[in-house]
C-alpha cells in the first residue's frame, strides 16, 4: 500500500523510524566521488532537523563544505523498516548546541567531550524522503507469508511512500 506523507505526518513518521533505527549510512559527495559511512543520529527535532556529532577534520565535513546535499539511508531489516532521506547539510560549531545535544554515548568517539577543539555538529534539514515500513510485527508478517504461500495470493508488502516536511 502506498501512503505519501506531508508536513506534520511526514515528520512524525521520520522521527519514529529514525529514533527506532538510530544508525544510518551518511552519504556525501564531491564532483568526483561519493562517500558513505555509518553515523549515529543524535536527535531529530520537531521540525525534522537531524543532528550528528563529527570531527571537523573528517572527510565528510570537507565534502559537505563543497556540496551541502547529503543522503541518509536508514535500515532495520529485523522490522522491515527502511528510509532514504535527501537533505541539506551544514556544519555547526556552536558550543551551547553541542552541550544541549551531548550524551554519554558520544564520549566513545570524543573522549574530550565538548571541549574537543575538532568537535562539530552536522545539521541536516530533510528535503525529501522515501520510506518502506512493515507496520505489523514479525509473527503477523510470517503468517501473511504462510497464507500467501497456501493461497497463491501476493503477500501484503506493508506501507511505503514519499514524504516531504
Amino acid at each position: 500500500m502506498e501512503r505519501n506523507l506531508n508536513k506534520e505526518e511526514a515528520i512524525k513518521k521520520y522521527k519514529e523510524l529514525v529514533e527506532d533505527i538510530k544508525i544510518c549510512m551518511f552519504i556525501s559527495s564531491t564532483e568526483e566521488t561519493q562517500s558513505a559511512r555509518p553515523m549515529m543520529t543524535i536527535r531529530v527535532d520537531d521540525d525534522g532537523t537531524t543532528w550528528f556529532f563529527t570531527s571537523h577534520e573528517s572527510g565528510k565535513v570537507q565534502e559537505v563544505e563543497m556540496d551541502h546535499t547529503v543522503r541518509l539511508l536508514y535500515a532495520h531489516p529485523g522490522k522491515s523498516s527502511y528510509m532514504d532521506v535527501w537533505g541539506y547539510a551544514e556544519i555547526v560549531t556552536d558550543k551551547d548546541k553541542m552541550h544541549e545535544l551531548w550524551n554519554p554515548v558520544v564520549k566513545a568517539w570524543f573522549p574530550d567531550g565538548v571541549d574537543d577543539p575538532n568537535l562539530c555538529l552536522l545539521k541536516i534539514e530533510p528535503q525529501l524522503g522515501h520510506y518502506w515500513d512493515n507496520e505489523s510485527g514479525k509473527m503477523v508478517q510470517f503468517m501473511k507469508i504462510l497464507t500467501s504461500a497456501a493461497t497463491g495470493k501476493q503477500v501484503s508488502q506493508g506501507v511505503q511512500g514519499t514524504w516531504k516536511p
